[in-house]
């Protein structure tokens, strides 16, 4: 076979081996990219009273996801619990549950570590990143899977959600 044959040849193969998954019904994972800026509902805080200024924060914080994707338009509600230590770096873990307007909900499990770094004003600012992956559903999200990178600006309070998602439809 002519190196210029293949080419084609596999980009048929590619295309059938695509066509025989839609026609099979196999669902096919999906790019999600949202945003959100949430503000505090409810919070409980532990800070430590030995100097170090570290603190664990319990929180409930709320906000509107925006961007494309079945989470996109949907209330964002994290529950999440924020093991600070500005001196050293930050661990953050908990759920973000994401309301439909037609009540439908998504649950997604995340965890990300922050690490303090010289902000341009010559203060300490967080670097957060880490990750996130479904944990349940209801009505129309029942079923979803998926999984991606969380960032997270904790002076903005804004989340970053990259991923992708799969529908039991």
């Amino acid at each position: 076979m002519h190196a210029q044959n293949e080419a084609p040849l596999f980009g048929r193969y590619i295309a059938a081996a695509a066509l025989c998954a839609f026609a099979s019904g196999a669902a096919l994972a999906t790019p999600m990219k949202i945003e959100a800026v949430i503000t505090p509902k409810a919070e409980s805080k532990l800070e430590f009273a030995d100097g170090s200024k570290r603190y664990l924060l319990a929180t409930q914080r709320e906000g509107k996801a925006v961007g494309n994707g079945p989470l996109a338009g949907a209330t964002m509600l994290e529950w999440g619990v924020h093991d600070v230590n500005p001196a050293a770096g930050a661990d953050a873990n908990g759920y973000l549950v994401f309301t439909t307007a037609s009540g439908d909900i998504a649950y997604l499990k995340y965890q990300f570590r922050g690490v303090p770094v010289p902000g341009p004003d010559g203060k300490p600012r967080f670097l957060a990143n880490g990750f996130w992956e479904t944990a349940g559903g209801t009505g129309k999200l029942k079923g979803l899977r998926g999984a991606g990178a969380v960032h997270f600006i904790p002076q903005e309070r804004r989340w970053i959600l990259d991923g992708d998602l799969v529908s039991a439809d």
